[in-house]
């Protein structure tokens, strides 16, 4: 039996979008399930997401603290940002969030994992990253407002990491994804042979 997931996609007899924000809004559709039924199911529209596990050569994980009001929480989290124009590259869009998060440079880059945070609920779809060879960025220091104007930046043994997730410690999911797939491939059959940076992605795909 192979475990893999599969696209598919059910009827849907009417759709309407009630809600819509600046960069996601709300669809609801009507949906005819297996027995003939229709249910209604509201979830967010979401333009998807990249993520960063920035890696560096001392075993350290560059991680961020931000306050995240849904929550009412100040995570630790790992640099991430939308795809703020459709069909964008996501390997672009990951350098660019690395620089203006953490003003940081990678020479070398591979895909992690490919996610939907909240399947449930929302079509978000993020790629993680791996990004190693680490330097400054270099120019000037990308200019923070509103949340990030307070986020603090750190880098923490991946080994802390793992703990703190397992303990129930840390809670951001592209930061739990993130340590626990490194963690697989550091301990299975290594870094190298994970996927290549621009590895299609289907959920939401893009030119190079």
């Amino acid at each position: 039996m192979t475990i893999k997931d599969a696209p598919e996609e059910w009827r849907v007899t009417e759709t309407g979008t009630p809600f819509r924000g600046n960069k996601t809004s709300v669809r609801t559709d009507h949906v005819v399930m297996p027995d003939g039924s229709v249910a209604t199911r509201d979830y967010q529209v979401h333009p998807g997401s990249v993520a960063i596990l920035a890696y560096d050569d001392a075993g350290r994980v560059v991680v961020l603290c931000q306050y995240r009001h849904p929550v009412r929480h100040k995570l630790w989290e790992i640099p991430a940002g939308l795809l703020d124009v459709p069909g964008e590259n996501p390997l672009h869009a990951a350098q660019r969030e690395l620089y203006e998060e953490a003003h940081i440079k990678a020479g070398e880059w591979r895909v992690l994992a490919d996610i939907y945070t909240s399947p449930g609920g929302s079509d978000e779809a993020v790629r993680v990253f791996l990004a190693r060879d680490l330097s400054e960025a270099d120019g000037d220091r990308f200019e923070v407002a509103e949340e990030e104007a307070d986020m603090e930046v750190a880098r923490v043994e991946l080994a802390d990491l793992v703990q703190g997730v397992l303990a129930g410690e840390l809670h951001n999911s592209c930061l739990v994804t993130g340590v626990l797939a490194l963690s697989a491939a550091l301990a299975g059959e290594g870094l190298d042979a994970l996927r290549a940076p621009e590895e299609p992605w289907p959920a939401r795909p893009f030119e190079s």
